[in-house]
């Protein structure tokens, strides 16, 4: 089964997704080695993991799908990668070429915005989003285009014009025909509430951003609520940036990790998380095999 089918498949079944984001090769190595079936590709975390910038729009469409390709090899077979595609890069033709380069990337899926560009964080302040007709154009076209990814619709309303205006442009995107709706950065769970009993017939997406906008809820509580596919964008990145933080003023003032080698992972055992156990093996079978001698006639 391809990964757009086992994604959909999944989501069919009534499972409930929780899509950690991931931002290069090794970070999709650490979630499918916690056991995640399905990782988000998370602009924001990109942007500042590659650029050291925020998410504001500074990553372009090459630059995405590039990270998408080296993403999706680097993930397990079994694990699906969904990629933020921010708002198509351009106008509808613009989104069919980012649906081509993220189908050839390997995507299972992508997320498609109605924000004006250049985009920032969904849960930043000073958002703009564009006509609902231009949104629609975009995934209409995506959907037309496509020959198997996932396609959820990003609706930014909420933090422009309301929730009532959100959840109109969640109900049409639904009658485009996209497989999922998310209306982003919703600030209670009332408002989370809302959205589900509005929008019963897809497949919803909520947004767990650590001191964000929106209650932080588990997968539990937000499958209760009617939200099967659940991203938690940021806590690895965040996770991630503490930590190194904090080794970073250790080394600093001390000059040495000497003291504090059980919060690091150990050389070996990061030599086998990347593979260099499967080199060896390899480099050693092909090394018999070039040094043999060839058979006699």
């Amino acid at each position: 089964m391809t990964e757009p089918r086992r994604l959909t498949a999944m989501l069919q079944r009534g499972d409930a997704l929780l899509l950690p984001g991931v931002w290069d090769a090794l970070s999709t190595v650490m979630a499918a080695r916690a056991g995640f079936r399905t990782v988000f590709v998370s602009g924001y975390a990109v942007a500042a993991t590659m650029l050291g910038r925020a998410d504001r729009g500074y990553l372009t469409q090459t630059e995405m799908a590039e990270v998408a390709r080296r993403v999706c090899l680097a993930a397990p077979a079994d694990v699906a990668v969904v990629v933020d595609a921010d708002t198509g890069y351009g106008n509808a033709l613009n989104t069919i070429r980012t649906v081509e380069l993220w189908e050839q990337a390997g995507a299972a899926g992508l997320f498609l915005e109605d924000q004006v560009w250049p985009k920032r964080c969904g849960h930043m302040a000073g958002k703009a989003v564009v006509e609902r007709s231009d949104w629609l154009a975009k995934l209409a076209a995506a959907c037309d285009h496509r020959t198997s990814v996932h396609i959820t619709a990003r609706t930014d309303a909420r933090a422009v014009h309301g929730l009532t205006e959100a959840l109109e442009r969640g109900r049409m995107a639904r009658d485009v025909g996209v497989d999922a709706v998310f209306v982003e950065a919703p600030e209670s769970v009332a408002e989370l509430e809302a959205i589900a009993a509005a929008l019963p017939d897809v497949t919803l997406v909520a947004n767990m951003v650590e001191t964000g906008r929106t209650p932080l809820l588990s997968l539990d509580e937000l499958a209760e609520l009617g939200f099967t596919m659940v991203l938690s964008p940021l806590s690895l990145l965040y996770s991630a940036t503490a930590a190194m933080a904090l080794a970073g003023e250790r080394l600093a003032s001390q000059g040495t990790l000497r003291n504090h080698l059980g919060d690091l992972i150990a050389f070996d055992e990061f030599a086998t998380l990347v593979g260099a156990d499967l080199d060896d093996e390899r480099e050693q079978r092909y090394s018999t095999v070039m040094t043999s001698e060839p058979p006699k006639r």
